[in-house]
């Protein structure tokens, strides 16, 4: 292997990891809700970061085959997820309707760290298409290539997803200004609810 090898596998990960992750879903909606307030970001984006770490790891690993075999375990968190998506969009639907929740939003009244990092978790771990993506679809991509490359292709994917969260989290704080109005939680809200709702209905009529 050489170091131009390494390299190139190291920015396939890094461009085929971004390609898959910077996408209109349930978790990048959780963290730049997350971010805009300013509340535990870092635990969040931790948390996803890990379990893209871990994610990965399995996919390259080979853990893919495994997933493909048993599709019952991605039939079971396909419901599982869409019964939490709809759950949230409930929520954000009643945050957007409820004043006294969006002057409480707008003041920056505080959701426990714990509620925060289970959610996220819920949303990470439910979603069958986080499998899909980077267990099947990561891995297969990575076993196209030798060891030790498939590997650097690894390390790629997973600077791509800490990457990726941190500039959602702690960018997403410059939007902070236009939120300053409880108009504007509404309409946020109210497009989170519309993203949660859509998931839900897609992995129900998948």
């Amino acid at each position: 292997m050489t170091a131009s090898s390494a390299a190139l596998a190291a920015l396939s990960g890094l461009g085929f990891g971004l390609s898959l992750i910077v996408a209109i879903g349930a978790q990048n909606a959780f963290v730049l809700r997350q971010g805009i307030r300013g509340q535990h970001v870092l635990p969040v984006i931790a948390v996803c970061a890990v379990s893209d770490i871990v994610l990965i790891t399995a996919g390259v690993a080979g853990f893919g085959t495994i997933v493909e075999a048993m599709p019952a375990l991605l039939t079971v968190a396909r419901y599982a997820g869409a019964a939490f998506l709809l759950g949230y969009a409930v929520l954000a639907v009643r945050r957007a309707l409820t004043s006294s929740t969006l002057i409480a939003e707008a003041a920056g009244a505080s959701v426990a760290v714990g509620a925060s990092v289970l959610t996220c978790l819920a949303l990470t771990w439910l979603n069958p298409h986080v499998y899909v993506d980077t267990v099947v679809l990561l891995g297969s991509f990575a076993s196209t290539y030798a060891d030790p490359e498939r590997w650097f292709l690894a390390a790629g994917a997973m600077l791509a997803s800490v990457l990726w969260f941190l500039a959602l989290g702690y960018g997403a704080r410059r939007l902070a200004p236009l939120f300053a109005r409880p108009i504007a939680w509404r309409i946020l809200d109210s497009v989170i609810a519309a993203i949660m709702l859509t998931l839900a209905a897609g992995l129900l009529l998948a």
